[in-house]
């Protein structure tokens, strides 16, 4: 049944989309700021602070040279050892004493200072700078403003996120008004402008606007297809009828030729043709193909009727009409529409096939009619279900419209057609039903 389409899914709402974008986005950028604070952090330790304890010994020697009574530094961050120990100095301590020239990172039970060891003219001078210093410059100069980064970009993406969802909560409004509409009788009303919303900007305003105007237009079209179908139904019928009763009733004069039979044949024919074609046309311009009465019914008897329907077509041809019963099945659809597909191709072979034979093949869940006609070659094959295109060899047979017909039957209801014709052999229509459904 035709109803309500189903809501989407919350993750491919609007409102996600934005929140999982900012999302990543504060992801990313709070991955880089932690990276590059870390960056930061290995680059104090790693080169500013290496870098310093280098010029410092460099100074260190200057001093030495010019002064060899000039004292080891030592300040609040960094203690200088010389060996051979100066008088008056501290000697080396034993964990320090067997250090390689070069940086080192003592372990934290060691102090977890950082000594620079260099050899020098006047011995082996040894410069540590204390951990705790180092650890709390990156405090200072990474945790702090890592923190301070951090939070501005989360206040920052909150209030963006909350500015963006009260900018697309108009959107959301409308796009919830739409979804629930019933497709055939939408709620027109809740789009009226004098029942928007007032903190509707421009844009969503007009989009509510054309909206509105666009659904009163479809109601418009489809209030008109409902008068069509209604009016067609019973104006086209209507005399039709009266034309095929009078041809009834003329035919039950004795006084009739055979040349006047013979025409009253054929016209009694084209109203049978004429109501097929008219119903196929009702039922197509219908939207809904569901609102037609479905029921179980025995394929074999419709197909057994249609057979009965087409043999007048076939009275003066040298051709035989078959029915290869293979299986049984019956279908849960409108028997209208399927007498409707399977007549139009029965029509299509007896307007094709001269002499020979037309049989109609039972599968399950398979119609097979194939003709002993002129066939088609494969160019006329890929048109042979175009709108009024005629195949065969002089394409002035039938209306160019039951295959047409056929197929767009086929394709409302979730039936497949298919073809298969050679060019002096004939042409095999196949219909293919899907298999049923458990209820």
């Amino acid at each position: 049944m035709a109803g309500k389409r189903p809501s989407p899914r919350p993750e491919q709402g609007l409102r996600r989309k934005i929140w999982t974008a900012f999302v990543l986005q504060v992801v990313a950028i709070s991955l880089a700021t932690v990276l590059g604070v870390q960056a930061a952090s290995i680059i104090l330790k790693d080169v500013l602070i290496q870098r310093a304890l280098k010029d410092e010994a460099s100074h260190f020697w200057q001093r030495l040279a010019a002064n060899p009574g000039a004292e080891l530094p030592d300040t609040a961050n960094m203690k200088g050892f010389l060996q051979p120990v100066p008088r008056g100095a501290e000697r080396v301590p034993e964990h320090l004493a067997d250090l390689p020239p070069g940086f080192h990172a003592l372990p934290r039970h060691q102090g977890g200072d950082l000594v620079y060891v260099e050899d020098g003219p006047a011995g082996r001078l040894w410069l540590v700078f204390k951990q705790d210093q180092v650890d709390r410059l990156a405090f200072f100069f990474g945790f702090v403003p890592l923190t301070v980064v951090l939070l501005i970009i989360y206040l920052t993406a909150w209030s963006t996120y909350r500015i963006s969802r009260r900018a697309v909560s108009p959107v959301v409004w409308l796009a919830d008004v739409v979804r629930n509409w019933d497709p055939n009788r939408p709620d027109l009303e809740a789009l009226r402008p004098d029942r928007l919303p007032p903190d509707l900007d421009g844009d969503v305003l007009a989009l509510a606007r054309a909206l509105h105007g666009f659904a009163c237009r479809i109601e418009s079209f489809i209030e008109r297809e409902r008068n069509f179908t209604r009016d067609a139904s019973h104006e086209l019928r209507s005399p039709l009828t009266v034309i095929r009763v009078a041809a009834e009733v003329m035919e039950e004069d004795e006084s009739l030729t055979d040349y006047q039979r013979r025409s009253l044949t054929r016209i009694r024919a084209a109203v049978r043709e004429m109501e097929t074609l008219i119903e196929a046309f009702l039922i197509l311009a219908r939207e809904d193909y569901h609102a037609l009465p479905a029921e179980d019914f025995d394929v074999g008897e419709l197909v057994r009727e249609e057979m009965d329907k087409i043999r007048p077509m076939l009275a003066n041809k040298p051709v035989e009409l078959v029915l290869d019963q293979r299986g049984r099945f019956t279908l849960h659809a409108s028997p209208r529409v399927f007498s409707i597909a399977l007549g139009n191709l029965l029509r299509n072979a007896a307007a094709y096939t001269e002499r020979g034979r037309i049989t109609v093949r039972m599968f399950h869940r398979v119609i097979e009619v194939e003709d002993t006609g002129c066939g088609m070659n494969p160019e006329q094959l890929a048109r042979a279900f175009d709108p009024f295109y005629r195949g065969g060899r002089d394409g002035s047979r039938g209306h160019g419209i039951g295959l047409t017909i056929v197929r767009r039957l086929c394709d409302r209801v979730g039936w497949r057609v298919m073809l298969e014709s050679e060019v002096g052999k004939g042409t095999i229509a196949r219909i293919v039903f899907p298999e049923p459904r458990q209820r």
